[in-house]
């Protein structure tokens, strides 16, 4: 089973819970048995902790973990030549079989990875080692005493379970035996987190296209406007079946932000369904070439009882003979309780609203997006911006829906409508710990921003914990943003054809604050390019491709002179990977500059006055592989300095 969708909606998990977890010694098995393990869980849908920050010596296990020993459907415990002289694993163990004493019917499943069931169970041979420590330890301690008796009989019970024997080393069958097994105790039904309201009619109608029971191959369309749940369905769809009825599954998301880079995405679903190495793909050509003798041939390259699921806006994209769900709009009960959901949370409306939350919602046109939007926005408000929010969307009431969800950004104080500029068009999409940095050394309350953000529901943090928004939500700030005709009359530049114009013409003004893009082809600057852009406090270029994986790694001499003209005084995060030019302007002044990556460049002479041996603020540098740099600055000169890469640098000079 595949299922593709093109925005991320991830911001919760789809069941609340794990299906398994894992307990486990890591010196024993964290490099045999757990990755491997671990992985095949994955392939298969069954959403898994791997706790792989453990610190295995403490003597207290943190509630986060409590809880998801709690809410877990199967704990799997490994069984190794160590487990027993950890305290931590000994407690995790004591946890997890008082669970089983609930009514929450949790699954206890044990693997004697290289030692014998007997041994667990009567504590002998490394068992008994490891217990007669714990013994000296406690000996003079009643409560440490009645510990160890816990951690024995916890053993002994788990030793009693059915369970697996594992030899040393990793045995593909087994682990594949151990899957199985798992897969027919997961339960599948969806429980979703509070917020999701009106899904189960349209589960049920998924479902039954799915026809999971026709052992035939089966492409199943997800179709419908942005914002009405696309994603949302497929995600839960692909939760319910994938662990119990799929052998395999995979699910690939952000393929509309991923377009240029579909050997990436292609690398993913190899690796996930097939097996193959992560990077087995090397290049788009190769990416093509497998993904028509692997996907794309017909439906026939498919094994049978195959279902893909695919969400799109656009219709034209739909064969002929393609099964389609055309997503359905909430049910007006729905709709007032999704709205509810967010802009009153756990408590009653006051009847002084329900008349203001009937007529927002009616406006609304029953659009799960907005809905959730309008809800956040007014949540803690008094009655007079209700009213005055209401006077707002009936204004926009023709206009599209990017029009009316604009009101959100409107109701942001200025750093944070920068903020969230900066995500639309930037770096949605990005780890929080790569976005908060650059975001503070343009001097926004970042975390606080973040949060704000969070609330009104523009933005959240993904499971990998990056930082996403809805489709909608980006076109809507990247709408604001191209409200200015003028591509060099913009705040921001992202597109690679309208940073063409603004620096090949010389079009830019002081409008601009931000270039961020990723090139294909390299772009000629001309010398002056950026003399009218003083405000530009963000300039990103990267290639799609680092130059390594390239044999073009060397930039083409005819597209500069040698030398730029000016950079803006105002940068704090300066990216330019392969930057063209010998040397930087001396004008260019750096006392705001936090952040300077030059991989790659021509450069020979970074330091070409005395003033650039100041940086008072920079934090990082990174000039690796510019292989015609000579110099380095004067390090004393840059006190807050925390990171510095001159790897490659191999025409660097001793003076």
């Amino acid at each position: 089973m595949a299922s593709t969708s093109s925005s991320s909606n991830s911001q919760y998990h789809p069941r609340g819970k794990y299906d398994v977890f894992l307990s486990f010694r890591g010196e024993d098995t964290r490099n045999t048995i757990m990755g491997y393990l671990y992985e095949c869980l994955t392939r298969r849908g069954i959403i898994t902790f791997q706790d792989n920050k453990r610190l295995e010596h403490g003597d207290s296990i943190p509630e986060k973990i409590l809880k998801v020993i709690k809410d877990s459907q199967v704990a799997l415990v490994i069984f190794s030549e160590n487990y027993a002289t950890s305290r931590w694993c000994l407690d995790e163990l004591v946890n997890i079989m008082e669970c089983t004493k609930d009514k929450n019917e949790k699954t206890v499943i044990p693997v004697f990875y290289g030692v014998d069931a007997t041994d667990v169970r009567n504590q002998s041979k490394s068992f008994a080692e490891a217990f007669a420590k714990h013994k000296l330890k406690y000996n003079d301690d009643g409560e440490g005493m009645l510990k160890v008796k816990r951690w024995r009989t916890a053993l002994s019970a788990a030793a009693n379970l059915k369970g697996y024997v594992f030899p040393n080393g990793v045995e593909s069958d087994c682990i594949e035996r151990i899957v199985d097994g798992i897969s027919t105790k997961c339960k599948t039904s969806v429980s979703y987190s509070y917020k999701v309201v009106g899904i189960d009619t349209q589960l049920e109608k998924v479902e039954s296209l799915l026809e999971v029971e026709i052992d035939d191959v089966r492409i199943v369309w997800i179709w419908g406007m942005g914002g009405v749940g696309k994603t949302t369905i497929a995600n839960a769809i692909y939760n319910k079946l994938s662990s119990s009825k799929f052998r395999d599954a995979c699910l690939v998301e952000d393929i509309k932000e991923n377009k240029h880079r579909m050997y990436c995405l292609q690398n993913i679903l190899f690796y996930k369904l097939l097996g193959e190495n992560e990077k087995c793909v090397n290049n788009k050509e190769e990416g093509r070439s497998l993904m028509l003798d692997y996907l794309a041939g017909d439906l026939g390259w498919f094994g049978k009882g195959s279902r893909i699921i695919a969400t799109t806006r656009n219709k034209r994209l739909i064969r002929q003979n393609d099964v389609v769900y055309e997503v359905q709009t909430l049910l007006d009960c729905d709709a007032i309780e999704l709205f509810n959901k967010y802009a009153f949370m756990e408590k009653v409306p006051d009847e002084c609203f329900k008349d203001l939350t009937l007529r927002i919602v009616s406006h609304a046109k029953v659009h799960p997006l907005a809905l959730k939007v309008w809800g956040s926005l007014l949540h803690g408000k008094d009655i007079i911006v209700w009213r005055s929010a209401l006077d707002r969307i009936r204004e926009n009431s023709g206009s599209e829906t990017i029009e009316n969800l604009k009101i959100s950004y409107d109701g942001l104080e200025p750093e944070e409508q920068e903020i969230f500029l900066d995500i639309a068009c930037f770096l949605r999409g990005k780890g929080k710990k790569e976005v908060m940095p650059i975001l503070e050394s343009c001097g926004f309350p970042a975390e606080y921003g973040l949060i704000v953000l969070i609330d009104k529901s523009l933005v959240f943090i993904s499971d990998h914990n990056k930082i996403q928004m809805h489709d909608l939500i980006q076109d809507m700030g990247q709408y604001i943003v191209k409200m200015q005709k003028h591509p060099g009359k913009r705040s921001r530049l992202w597109n690679a054809e309208d940073v063409k114009e603004v620096m090949v013409n010389n079009m830019g003004t002081m409008a601009v604050e931000g270039i961020w893009f990723t090139f294909i082809q390299k772009l000629c600057f001309r010398r002056e390019a950026m003399k009218n852009m003083k405000r530009v406090r963000i300039l990103y270029i990267c290639s799609f491709i680092s130059p390594i994986d390239r044999e073009d790694a060397v930039c083409n001499s005819n597209c500069h002179d040698g030398s730029i003209e000016y950079l803006p005084n105002n940068l704090c995060w300066f990216v330019w990977h392969e930057d063209p030019w010998k040397s930087l302007p001396e004008n260019f002044e750096h006392q705001r500059l936090v952040h300077l990556d030059l991989r790659w460049s021509s450069l020979r002479d970074l330091w070409t006055k005395e003033s650039w041996e100041l940086l008072p603020t920079l934090q990082r540098l990174d000039l690796g592989y510019s292989k015609s740099l000579m110099r380095t600055p004067d390090f004393a000169g840059i006190p807050n300095l925390e990171y510095l890469n001159l790897r490659g640098c191999t025409s660097l000079k001793r003076e």
